[in-house]
């Protein structure tokens, strides 16, 4: 069964300058902050299912820290997808949890705009192909929607304790020094 969160939060100036940052480079399709990092910056955004040129994008959750990307990155390298995947092909409760997970990924983006027969992302529902989508997915969601981003989120360190992986405030645009592009 779906766990329903409440819905993500808007976007202000300082999220807006704090995942610019984050990325750096201007986000596509943002759309709200879907989860906060216990510091306090947004550490996963809901994006647009179709980009302004009309573009699919179906990583509907993008995780934006840095930090917890690094760290992500490095549990990719050390073969936890392909031990993931190989556990979906023994383990068939596993399996239907991951395919749940599949399911919750696409209503959520379809409740947007639906991209008819367009996949999920990271790979759902037969293989892990994307942890950070995966832990983004298992941040925005709530822990019991999607087991293997369940897994690796615990799997990680508290990346925030360090402190804020950016510095940003909003540009002032009347001083001269940018603003949105």
């Amino acid at each position: 069964m779906t766990q329903h969160q409440p819905p993500a939060e808007g976007v202000s100036e300082a999220d807006r300058a704090a995942i610019e940052a984050q990325l750096g480079r201007t986000p596509r399709g943002l759309r709200a902050v879907a989860h906060r990092c216990p510091c306090g910056l947004p550490d996963v955004v809901e994006t647009a299912p179709r980009l302004e040129d009309g573009t699919p994008f179906p990583t509907f959750y993008y995780l934006t820290c840095p930090r917890a990307a690094s760290l992500i990155g490095t549990l990719e390298a050390d073969g936890m997808m392909k031990e993931q995947t190989a556990r979906l092909a023994e383990d068939a409760e596993l399996a239907a949890k991951y395919r749940a997970a599949h399911e919750d990924y696409i209503a959520r983006r379809d409740a947007v705009e639906v991209l008819e027969g367009f996949p999920s992302a990271g790979g759902m529902p037969d293989r892990v192909k994307c942890l950070h989508v995966l832990v983004g997915h298992s941040l925005a969601a709530g822990p019991g929607v999607n087991p293997l981003g369940d897994e690796a989120l615990e799997a990680l360190p508290e990346w925030w304790l360090k402190g804020r992986c950016v510095c940003a405030e909003p540009q002032d645009p009347v001083a001269g020094s940018g603003g949105e592009a």
